[in-house]
């Protein structure tokens, strides 16, 4: 008996064939990972597999202001290929492995690190999808060596400004920029099983040196170099998370706040809660001056930490 296909190929399927028909047009909105989900009664795991392999065929592209969209290639004539058949996996010209890599990081800037795979990187590329095995045998290995390119990109000088604190709040502020220009690289790390790579290694090592000569064990010192990472990681986390629901909704944040304005208008107002009605609106969005206040207010206590150990 012939199995079924999975679920996640029926619903990519039916999507194409809606935009074959015409009933999805280029540029026409396309439905969320939750919102895909919810109406084929799929997992969000199920649901995000569609979004990717949707990505992969060039039938959908991510737009920064619009969201997901039906992409603009997706109506061109398309090579007849049946399930299973390959385009020759000969590449035009030898690829090298910083371009490989480089395209890789480009899309995950753009569309996030689920719209990475070999297919799409390959399509990019303008290659074989085989040819990319000659760099990395998958996509695990390939976000390895992702995370370790843009753990690069950072001058870290030896042996930087003088003072300990100084040294934390430079390295602090490389990373934040980092993760900043690359939002999908706080999802790509952990701490309990991290990527052994050069380059992240380099800034772990950057960070115990700062330490030197203050006293302190060194389990002390390399809990504080994961906490430095992880006040990182954390603020990131929260603005990639903004980013993606905008690139979702096509909503940014101003519009979703004018939406709630009169509910929030009707609580602030109240009485009930005096203190909340009297911050300021900017300062509950601005991830920058979060960020800051979060290394400064670490770093002060962490002062005390070191002057109890002083010699």
């Amino acid at each position: 008996m012939e199995r079924p296909d999975p679920p996640y190929q029926r619903i990519v399927a039916e999507i194409r064939a809606r935009i074959v028909a015409g009933d999805l047009r280029p540029g026409d909105r396309m439905s969320s990972v939750r919102q895909i989900a919810r109406r084929w009664g799929v997992a969000l795991a199920t649901a995000t597999k569609v979004m990717a392999a949707l990505r992969d065929e060039g039938l959908v592209e991510t737009k920064v202001g619009s969201g997901t969209v039906i992409s603009a290639r997706a109506t061109r004539e398309r090579p007849a290929t049946s399930p299973g058949t390959r385009q020759a996996d000969v590449p035009k010209q030898a690829l090298s492995r910083e371009q490989v890599l480089r395209t890789a990081i480009a899309i995950a800037d753009v569309e996030g690190l689920d719209a990475v795979s070999m297919r799409r990187l390959a399509a990019e590329l303008g290659a074989g999808p085989m040819s990319l095995y000659r760099h990395v045998e998958n996509k695990d290995e390939l976000v390895t060596h992702m995370v370790d390119e843009v753990f690069g990109e950072p001058e870290l000088p030896v042996p930087g400004p003088d003072g300990w604190r100084a040294k934390l709040e430079l390295i602090s502020r490389r990373q934040w920029q980092l993760v900043r220009r690359h939002l999908w690289l706080p999802r790509a790390v952990s701490f309990t099983r991290p990527l052994l790579v050069p380059n992240m290694m380099a800034h772990t090592e950057w960070t115990l040196r700062a330490l030197d000569g203050l006293g302190l064990p060194m389990e002390t010192r390399i809990r504080e170099a994961l906490t430095l990472h992880g006040l990182v990681v954390t603020v990131a986390l929260s603005m990639a998370d903004e980013v993606e629901a905008e690139q979702e909704t096509g909503v940014t944040l101003d519009r979703w706040w004018l939406t709630r304005r009169n509910r929030a208008d009707e609580l602030l107002n109240s009485g009930r809660f005096p203190l909340l009605a009297s911050i300021p609106e900017e300062a509950v969005s601005d991830m920058n001056g979060l960020f800051e206040y979060s290394l400064a207010r670490h770093l002060d206590g962490f002062a005390a930490l070191v002057e109890e150990h002083a010699p």
